[in-house]
């Protein structure tokens, strides 16, 4: 059963999730919470397995809260999802290095939306396909700074190859089939390379392998 806990200070918004994840017999909602600071105290009693955070709301906003769940060994297992209205702000970046593992628009249809509840689950990135292109066209007109450094030099070959194919949007199976290798071998390529580089998980090391300069948004 995968728990999740809900956070948007619309109640309207709330529901209207609530409604599309009660009908799913693999999803159960354990909480529900109007801001940042509740759903933080929501989610160290109920340990979600994927927290859905709205990125602005009063008292403490989803970027806060996103950062004090990343920051607490207790929740190292709630995956957060970061839902926004807008596709793509200046806020999506701050949201992935404060440890969410991915973005939902929130006029995503429900096939959709109830698909990337089940991949978060599973530690997958997850980003919308508005929000994969915003970012790399990001990288394109405004690129980060880039950070070369004995991390990425402790990567084995494998490891490598796999880091930059979870920056193409790859899943484990697609990465496994390109590297014709098994889903399970693939998976600890990228364990491996996540613990190396110390990214909590797939959207930060998006993020990095960007940053660094591994992947290029030509190269995607």
């Amino acid at each position: 059963m995968i728990r999740v806990l809900l956070v948007d200070d619309q109640l309207l918004i709330r529901s209207g999730f609530r409604a599309l994840l009660d009908l799913e017999h693999d999803i159960q909602v354990v909480a529900e919470a109007a801001d940042g600071g509740q759903g933080l105290e929501l989610a160290r009693e109920h340990l979600p397995d994927v927290a859905l955070i709205d990125i602005q709301m009063p008292v403490v906003d989803g970027i806060e809260a996103t950062r004090r769940i990343a920051a607490d060994p207790a929740l190292a297992g709630v995956h957060v999802v970061i839902l926004t209205n807008y596709g793509l702000d200046e806020y999506v970046f701050d949201a992935l290095r404060a440890g969410a593992a991915g973005f939902l628009v929130k006029d995503i249809v429900p096939e959709d939306f109830l698909h990337a509840v089940r991949v978060a689950a599973r530690g997958d990135a997850l980003l919308a396909p508005s929000i994969t292109r915003k970012l790399i066209h990001r990288y394109v007109t405004q690129p980060l700074p880039t950070h070369t450094g004995t991390a990425l030099e402790e990567l084995t070959g494998r490891e490598r190859e796999a880091v930059v194919l979870v920056a193409r949007g790859l899943s484990n199976d697609e990465i496994a089939d390109r590297l014709v290798i098994s889903p399970l071998t693939a998976k600890t390529h990228i364990n491996r390379a996540m613990t190396k580089l110390r990214t909590r998980d797939r959207a930060q090391l998006v993020v990095l392998a960007y940053e660094s300069g591994l992947v290029t948004p030509h190269d995607s």
